[in-house]
């Protein structure tokens, strides 16, 4: 899932080819952590609903908060679609990892 520093940083001090490491680690984390975000978000519109009591404002509101965490979930899901067709249109696969590592022709 995360990459570590390897070859990167010889002696342990970091240099710049760490830089597609470090941009790869926090695009995955970020990735990560949206999509945690959406399923509680979800989780958190259906009890939402369930205490609202039939009251039309609450569901009302558990719905649109619903329908948005839906959404952003979609989006996270979409971006590996859009970059995965990106990448076999182009024919650069190395998009695909985020890291941007090894993309020489």
């Amino acid at each position: 899932m995360f990459e570590g520093w390897g070859a990167c940083a010889p002696g342990g001090v970091a240099t710049l080819d760490c830089l597609p490491i470090v941009f790869k680690n926090i695009v995955t984390a970020a990735i990560i952590l949206a999509g945690i975000v959406a399923l509680f978000m979800i989780i958190y519109s259906g009890m939402r609903y369930i205490a609202s009591s039939g009251d039309p404002k609450a569901v009302e509101a558990a719905k649109g908060t619903l329908t948005w965490a839906i959404i952003g979930l979609v989006v996270i899901l979409l971006s590996f679609f859009i970059l995965t067709f990106i990448s076999s249109f182009t024919g650069v696969s190395c998009i695909k990892m985020f890291g941007f590592t090894n993309c020489s022709p």
